[in-house]
């Protein structure tokens, strides 16, 4: 067999059709994917993974912190991550806050080890307890279907209020299937208010994809990421073992009407033509094809498969976070008129420190951009 050769500026692993980017967010993910267990437990343990979830701990949340801890904390790193999940159906063996579950315990997690760096990141209690829902969830019993406009403008009314009190880096990370809504809150936010800042939707699994591969791809699973399968139950049982009733495990298929090829899966393994998302009728709704609530092969989960990426995506949003801070520190954004159709002068006071002399709330602030109706 002829050997491997690597093309410029990619990085080699010990699968034929994976190479990792030569740059910092590549290394990184190249350096966990060569890790050994024993290198992965470590990181795990730097954050202080696995953790019971803080909602309601003191000093973990913007929301249950003390206000002067807060201003404190903000001064030093004012970047917030904001969580979103949804009440959903995920088997009788898991409960129905899973994916808000575990995208809160993963920004904790960055949280803990910012703390140690010495300059937190911030957290906002997850706004979205229940969320929106593509079509072919509908009917589902414990699952609560939020519909997307309103879902939309609940994220836009979050994100203007964490602005106005100076958290105007702000990272909506995901963990549910309600990409396209909150792509859409941000660039209708932007539109409409164009304040200057930095705004992303990270969806967390896809943004690791590459340790969720199956053993046939060098990975360590055996079926690709769906719903409350071997994926999501492995991260259930390694986040929150308490709330996983391994005993009601089942496997699951669902029902397709075209060859496979067409649509990805959930991290999008395999660069299809189009995401899970780009479509529907091809296949049965839930509740006629999978009303277990399981979209494949729970009984495959362990809490052992779940660490990598786990420890994956706790690098890369801290990686994130250290590069936000070099580019724009504490109490900057990026330049006024040069990422908005606004004036520097317009926006001096409006992005003084919340309550400091000379400030000025953002609600204050004339609408320019589109969708500028009172309502």
């Amino acid at each position: 067999m002829a050997e491997k050769k690597t093309p410029p500026g990619l990085l080699a692993t010990n699968q034929p059709d994976l190479y990792f980017e030569d740059n910092t967010v590549g290394r990184m993910k190249h350096e966990l994917w060569e890790a050994d267990d024993a290198a992965i437990d470590q990181v795990l343990a730097d954050y202080g993974m696995p953790a019971p979830v803080e909602w309601g701990k003191a000093g973990s949340y913007i929301q249950t912190t003390v206000r002067h801890e807060v201003e404190a904390n903000r001064r030093k790193n004012d970047i917030v991550l904001i969580p979103v999940g949804c009440t959903e159906l995920h088997g009788q063996h898991m409960p129905s806050a899973s994916d808000t579950l575990y995208v809160s315990q993963i920004c904790e997690g960055v949280r803990r080890y910012t703390e140690k760096q010495g300059a937190p990141i911030n957290l906002a209690l997850p706004p979205l307890m229940y969320g929106a829902h593509p079509y072919h969830h509908l009917g589902m019993p414990g699952t609560a279907i939020i519909r997307e406009n309103v879902v939309r403008e609940f994220m836009i009314d979050v994100m203007l209020g964490l602005w106005n009190d100076g958290f105007r880096k702000q990272i909506i990370i995901n963990n549910h299937g309600q990409l396209w809504v909150l792509e859409s809150a941000v660039q209708q936010f932007m539109k409409r208010y164009q304040l200057p800042g930095l705004f992303r939707v990270i969806d967390w699994h896809r943004a690791v994809r590459e340790f969720f591969r199956t053993t046939e791809r060098g990975g360590k699973w055996d079926t690709n990421f769906v719903h409350a399968d071997e994926s999501e139950t492995s991260l259930g049982l390694y986040l929150h073992p308490e709330m996983v009733d391994m005993s009601y495990a089942v496997d699951t298929e669902g029902i397709n009407y075209l060859p496979d090829g067409h649509f990805d899966k959930s991290v999008d393994p395999f660069g299809r033509a189009s995401r899970w998302s780009e479509g529907e009728g091809h296949f049965a709704i839930e509740i006629a094809a999978t009303p277990e609530g399981v979209v494949g092969q729970s009984t495959h989960a362990t809490a052992e498969k779940a660490k990598r990426p786990l420890a994956a995506i706790l690098r890369y949003l801290t990686l994130l976070n250290d590069q936000i801070l070099t580019a724009f520190p504490p109490g900057t954004v990026p330049p006024v008129e040069e990422v908005t159709l606004r004036t520097a002068e317009e926006m001096a006071p409006y992005l003084k420190e919340p309550l400091s002399e000379g400030w000025r709330p953002v609600y204050g602030l004339p609408r320019i951009g589109q969708d500028t109706f009172s309502g």
